[in-house]
């Protein structure tokens, strides 16, 4: 559904990282268009997911009920990569388990494919910035690179829902959670 500014509205299951943020957090801010939009330190779990319109009680028990049958897992943060030279992130030592809350969730929701089928392999990453000039990405990762390993334990998938992000005509801090659904 279309929100005041024409923009659809769109949602997404994300494994927040609350933990990343005393180290990704103000350059998330300057480079990185989820942050302006509201959404905190993440790895996506499945994005676009559906449009928060068709997501009703059926929808969010199911989406319970699947999420409780994965168990929790550690997540370690221990390396900075990039995508080419626009996008600089952070990566899990194990990918695994992210990988298979990807596969488990679009085993489930199959018109749904990772990043709209852009891309053929979908790497588990927390963005630290993006479409930045090279130097100030590079700045922001030797930053960042002092604070690894960050350390956490994943126990939650949070679906959150915003106007399509990055819009800079969109007011900052739309996206906002609908659900969290606890992992086993």
């Amino acid at each position: 559904m279309p929100d005041h500014h024409g923009s659809a509205e769109q949602s997404a299951l994300l494994v927040l990282i609350p933990a990343a943020e005393p180290a990704v957090g103000k350059h998330r801010a300057r480079l990185d268009a989820s942050a302006r939009d509201g959404v905190p330190a993440h790895l996506t779990v499945l994005y676009p997911f559906l449009p928060p319109g068709q997501i009703g009680d059926d929808e969010l028990t199911a989406l319970a009920r699947l999420f409780a049958g994965f168990p929790s897992f550690a997540v370690t943060l221990d390396r900075v990569s990039w995508f080419g030279e626009q996008v600089v992130w952070l990566g899990p030592r194990d990918e695994a388990p992210f990988r298979a809350l990807t596969d488990l969730v679009f085993a489930s929701y199959p018109a749904c494919a990772p990043y709209g089928g852009r891309h053929a392999d979908v790497i588990p990453h927390l963005t630290i910035g993006h479409d930045a000039a090279l130097d100030v990405l590079r700045a922001a990762a030797e930053d960042v690179r002092p604070h690894l390993p960050i350390q956490t334990r994943a126990t939650q998938v949070t679906l959150m829902s915003g106007p399509t992000p990055g819009n800079p005509k969109t007011p900052p801090g739309q996206w906002r959670t609908i659900a969290t659904f606890l992992l086993a």
